[in-house]
């Protein structure tokens, strides 16, 4: 039955919270304990990963549109319910559970038609325009939560996030057993398509990276070659899907270049201004499919945490580094710092 009012674990004396100001200025806050509103959960935040998007946020360099200062960032994290509001069950107290970031509405078309990423009521995204993980709690509403098992590795499963980013391109895809498929890119995003492309037992698997650290995760992964650019230019033309992960400056049109006539393209990496166009010659000459992908729908999401409890998806082995929040600054100068050994890095409250 579900309780005329919330439902709550005993609260932690205060909450700590990272706060971005402004681009370059953050502090370290203290304050009351969130408490979830109707239709809500608190979550307690168990591990918070960062990534480019939140150094973007950090410097500054996140187009206006996509964030709203001042902001708490964090859009991939996991934890253990601790609070409900009022409308929801008891129940949910102590689950284990990751949660979509889109704040989509739920009854535009878009919404309506299960493309919850492509909402026509505006950008809402936690850890952007809405308070997000790198903190003690986290608020959220429950219809966007994805349980996970008791026994669950929270520590793993805050990359969910990008997981469910990885499965919507995957799908996007339609990958075919024997296929030849091609992954450029082998940061956290390429290395997650690399186990769940695997599962779909392509002909070829191929990682496409220059950094010759990553080509032994990638082929514990599942990747049968790992090539660098400048080999790749070999394999033009060879490949039946290409997923791009990179959004480096030349991957979009050099992931074209590397699909059959025919073939599917699907763009995943975060391109900045100023990056190569994609030739409409051989676009059209080539008659190739050309997708992209922002963010996750919830059923990329669903796809994603499925994988994931049945063990087809461990994201664990790309964790490198965990700081306290207290040092949220080294972790995002380590995050795009160049350092090849440096993969995912979490932030654990």
């Amino acid at each position: 039955m579900t309780p005329p009012g919330p439902a709550t674990t005993p609260p932690a004396r205060g909450s700590r919270a990272i706060v971005v100001d402004r681009p370059g200025v953050h502090r370290l806050l203290t304050g009351e304990v969130p408490g979830p509103g109707p239709g809500e959960v608190r979550v307690r935040v168990a591990a918070a990963g960062v990534c480019l998007s939140d150094r973007e946020v950090y410097e500054g360099r996140r187009d206006a549109a996509y964030v709203r200062y001042p902001v708490t960032p964090g859009h991939e994290w996991s934890g253990t319910v601790d609070a409900v509001g009022a409308g929801v069950g008891a129940e949910l107290v102590g689950r284990r559970t990751v949660a979509e970031g889109f704040r989509a509405c739920g009854v535009c078309v878009r919404c309506r038609c299960g493309e919850t990423s492509l909402c026509s009521a505006g950008y809402d995204e936690t850890g952007f325009t809405r308070p997000g993980g790198f903190a003690d709690h986290v608020v959220v509403p429950v219809r966007l939560l994805h349980l996970l098992p008791d026994d669950a590795d929270l520590r793993a499963a805050a990359l969910l996030e990008p997981a469910a980013v990885v499965a919507a391109a995957v799908r996007a895809g339609a990958p075919e057993p024997g296929a030849r498929v091609a992954v450029v890119g082998a940061g956290t995003l390429g290395l997650l398509a690399v186990q769940l492309l695997a599962a779909h037992s392509p002909g070829e698997l191929t990682v496409i990276d220059p950094r010759a650290e990553r080509a032994r995760l990638a082929a514990d992964f599942g990747a049968t070659e790992v090539r660098g650019p400048e080999e790749a230019e070999k394999l033009h033309g060879h490949f039946d899907l290409v997923l791009e992960t990179a959004g480096a400056p030349t991957t979009a049109a050099s992931s074209c270049l590397l699909a059959r006539r025919g073939g599917r393209v699907v763009l995943t990496g975060m391109f900045a201004a100023g990056a190569a166009g994609i030739d409409p010659v051989h676009l059209s000459l080539s008659q190739l499919t050309v997708r992209s992908v922002f963010g996750a729908p919830s059923s990329a999401w669903t796809f994603a945490v499925r994988a994931f409890t049945t063990g087809l998806l461990d994201p664990g082995p790309l964790i490198t580094h965990t700081y306290p929040l207290e040092r949220y600054a080294e972790a995002i100068a380590r995050v795009g710092g160049g350092d090849p050994a440096t993969g995912k890095v979490l932030l654990r409250p």
